[in-house]
């Protein structure tokens, strides 16, 4: 029965070394313990807040990318808008310069066409002088080739000069 039953002498000095133990353990060893769970307990904390500082800065970024994408998609669309009203403007002036540019050129073509026309007509009346003036040539050899009909001709010629004289009058 003494191993259920512990004598006085055993039982103080176990009591003893436990205070001593239990002394030492609170006086060094929970301090220590309590500093290290304080810290693990500051670093959770500190990191939770980081992690909620760190959501919150990605919200705000998303909330800013999300803008400047509006932004520059307003931008896009005024630019595509600025390049059409510009290309509709050089297209106009193209044709408009397209325009007085054939305009110059037919007015140019009528005029070169004009005087070619005029000269055809001339070189044609040129031609035509002097083609009268062979055949009046060859009519007038053939005529004059004997007396009698110079004569007849010279009298034709007398009567023809002497009758618009008198028509005149």
């Amino acid at each position: 029965m003494d191993l259920l039953i512990p004598n006085s002498g055993l039982l103080f000095w176990m009591t003893l070394v436990f205070l001593i133990v239990a002394f030492i353990v609170i006086k060094f060893g929970f301090p220590t313990i309590i500093n290290m769970v304080n810290e693990r307990k500051e670093y959770i904390d500190e990191s939770l807040r980081k992690a909620h500082a760190a959501n919150e800065k990605l919200s705000n970024i998303q909330k800013e990318g999300e803008s400047v994408m509006q932004q520059a998609r307003e931008q896009q669309a005024l630019l595509l808008k600025e390049a059409t009203a510009t290309r509709d403007a050089i297209v106009g002036k193209a044709q408009e310069k397209a325009h007085e540019e054939s305009a110059r050129i037919i007015a140019e073509a009528k005029s070169e066409i004009a005087v070619e026309k005029q000269n055809a007509f001339n070189d044609i009346r040129g031609q035509v002088a002097e083609l009268s003036v062979k055949v009046a040539e060859k009519i007038l050899r053939d005529q004059l080739s004997n007396d009698e009909k110079q004569m007849e001709l010279i009298g034709k010629l007398l009567d023809n000069v002497s009758s618009p004289v008198s028509n005149d009058k």
